[in-house]
């Protein structure tokens, strides 16, 4: 039954896509706009359809109804009830199903939002591009990526339950839907950018009308990312919690072009420049998330990260061929009205910072993709497998990385058109001095190194540069100086200040060490102390838990644990983290007593690591304080002079 009425769902859900994206395009061709209304009770239906297919799932795995062959798969009567209802994506056809959910829900949420002006060319448009993608995605669950596919259990079956990684932590009920968030959620700015491109609209307006959107997907794909590396710490026993996997390359590539999009559409607002490449950076970011997709849920790349093998990497490869063609022959065709009626005065300006900014974005993405799939393109040529690993990506990004803190202190002070000596000398004397005092504080707590001092001074300048903003501001608008595009932007900025120098220095200066301990003995790593006080075992319904008493410091017990599931075909380690402001202590149960001998226990010192998730936290807020509307300023003509900024010059 369950299986039959979700497929009915799903068969809905497509056909509503398909129905909605002809009827709305065959309308705006023939010019009957009143039809174009219609785009409204299209997404009710699809909405519908999503939410009834996703509960009607749900349903499947709480009653263990093993005759859908994907409750067969990852459902179990020994799974936990939270990660029984995870299970939903923790595989192929359920990811799939979470995307087209969220994809519904964002039609919807568009069509409410422009209901009084769905006859406008440019809306409709908008409208049939989202219907066009989520009928791709409705296609893959009514074809290859079934959720609803029917099995025949024998009696007295019960299924493995979900990948035993999927099932010991509760950010797995938390990482996946946010960082989908971020990933669907850029369609809505890309559907908006080929309805601009359609109509021949190309001046501001259609990132205007998607600015908050993309700052949202933005945002919920930034604390997805380090959502993941945060489970990738509590969860995985290596100690690390960013290993340049292709899957977590997979988000951040869209994140990283999503970026630099937010930036340079400032710029195309303020003087009208970049329009071309706005376009490109927007479409870029969705068609890497559908790249993405490909990478994670095909079975192409081996991965820790990657949970699913299947047979749609042929659709969606040619989807995303697809997309960069259409985007790619849009933008040809459009090249007289996408002239820029302005251009950089001088390099020396907030329009010449945001195109360096932009560009060492662009060679940042260019060398993260060129090493996630190169390997894939060696594979397909010559049948060898070959992987290129974190040297390869530190050695390469650390340059650009330090730029882009560079960047992030002298842009905010620049002014636009042009900088005189004597402004730039004024504007750059107090985060200059911040920068200098955060190179010897790093030298006085120990940090040794070129990479780690310059990244501590680089992050101290961009820090007292976006401090320097925010304080003038409040001193002009009081609490309003913290809110606005321009200063809710400096709060980012001061989140990615705190990551980028917590990521240098537990890079830089981790400690790890294996020790084989007997009960009451004691190692010392950096300055911590760790003593093996014994084993202890508890069983749960769906495994067996072994769990290493270990004191750190005498201030307490750590449990590092390994779980035993007796459907997995391996055990399970469980790290347990020692917290503090300076650094953690991360411990491991690496192996278990043998023949007399004892564990051996992994013990990972690194300093700052709180600090990571205090940045995201950090960036988090700042994304929201964005999002509202700050002081305005006269609305003017965007090339000869100052748009509706929200910000304020200093």
């Amino acid at each position: 039954m369950n299986g039959q009425l979700g497929y009915f769902f799903v068969v809905v859900g497509f056909a509503t896509s398909v129905v909605a994206a002809a009827t709305l395009s065959l309308a705006i061709l023939t010019g009957r706009r009143r039809v174009l209304k219609q785009a409204l009770p299209y997404a009710s239906v699809l909405a519908i359809s999503a939410i009834g297919a996703f509960v009607v799932m749900e349903r499947a795995l709480i009653t263990r109804d093993f005759e859908v062959a994907y409750v067969a798969r990852v459902g179990s009567h020994a799974t936990p009830a939270l990660y029984n209802f995870t299970s939903i994506w923790s595989s192929l056809e359920g990811s799939i199903l979470l995307w087209g959910l969220i994809l519904a829900g964002y039609i919807m949420v568009v069509a409410m939002r422009f209901r009084s002006r769905l006859t406008d060319e440019l809306v409709g448009w908008a409208m049939v591009t989202l219907f066009v993608v989520a009928g791709f995605f409705f296609l893959l669950m009514v074809g290859p990526a079934n959720p609803f596919e029917t099995f025949n259990p024998p009696p007295g079956f019960d299924g493995p339950g979900p990948n035993p990684l999927l099932q010991n932590h509760i950010l797995v009920a938390v990482h996946p839907p946010i960082l989908y968030l971020g990933y669907v959620g850029f369609t809505v700015p890309f559907a908006f950018a080929i309805a601009a491109l359609a109509t021949g609209r190309l001046g501001e307006g259609w990132f205007v009308e998607t600015r908050r959107w993309t700052l949202f997907a933005w945002g919920f794909l930034t604390t997805g990312i380090l959502l993941g590396a945060w489970w990738s710490y509590e969860v995985l026993g290596w100690g690390g919690y960013w290993a340049w996997d292709p899957v977590e390359n997979a988000s951040f590539l869209p994140w990283l072009t999503g970026t630099a999009y937010l930036h340079s559409v400032m710029v195309q607002e303020r003087r009208g420049m970049l329009r071309v490449w706005n376009l490109s950076l927007i479409c870029a970011t969705f068609s890497l998330t559908i790249l993405g997709t490909f990478l994670t849920r095909s079975g192409v790349i081996e991965s820790v990260h990657s949970f699913s093998e299947s047979s749609i990497g042929p659709w969606l490869l040619a989807f995303f061929a697809l997309v960069v063609t259409v985007t790619v022959v849009l933008i040809g065709t459009r090249g007289a009205l996408l002239a820029s009626p302005g251009q950089i005065d001088t390099p020396i300006s907030r329009e010449g910072a945001f195109l360096v900014n932009n560009l060492l974005f662009a060679a940042f993405a260019f060398v993260v993709l060129l090493g996630t799939v190169f390997p894939l393109i060696v594979e397909a040529v010559n049948d060898d497998r070959i992987s290129v690993g974190g040297p390869y990506f530190d050695r390469m990004t650390m340059p650009i990385g330090m730029l882009l803190l560079f960047m992030m202190g002298v842009a905010p002070v620049l002014p636009w058109r042009k900088a005189s000596a004597e402004t730039l000398s004024k504007r750059l004397f107090w985060p200059a001095w911040c920068g200098v005092g955060a190179m010897l504080f790093s030298l006085m707590v120990g940090a040794r190194g070129v990479a780690p001092v310059l990244a501590f001074g680089l992050g101290g300048f961009a820090a007292g540069s976006a401090a320097r903003q925010v304080i003038l501001a409040t001193r002009r608008s009081g609490w309003r100086g913290f809110v606005g595009r321009t200063n809710g932007g400096m709060i980012v900025h001061l989140g990615v200040v705190i990551i980028a120098v917590a990521f240098a220095a537990s890079s830089s200066f981790v400690r790890q060490g294996e020790f084989q301990l007997d009960v009451g003995e004691t190692a010392t790593l950096a300055g911590h102390t760790v003593t093996y006080l014994g084993l202890e075992e508890i069983e749960h319904a769906e495994r067996l838990e072994i769990r290493a008493l270990v004191e750190v410091d005498n201030k307490g017990v750590r449990t590092p644990a390994i779980s035993l599931y007796p459907s997995g075909s391996q055990s399970i380690g469980t790290p347990s983290v020692s917290t503090s402001l300076v650094d953690d202590v991360h411990l491991s149960l690496v192996t278990l007593p043998e023949d007399g001998t004892p564990p051996v226990i992994r013990v990972t010192v690194q300093p700052l690591i709180v600090w990571l998730w205090i940045g995201g936290g950090v960036m988090a807020f700042g994304t929201v304080l964005a999002a509202f509307p700050g002081r305005r300023r006269r609305g003017t003509d965007p090339v000869s002079s100052p748009a509706a900024l929200e910000e304020v010059d200093v």
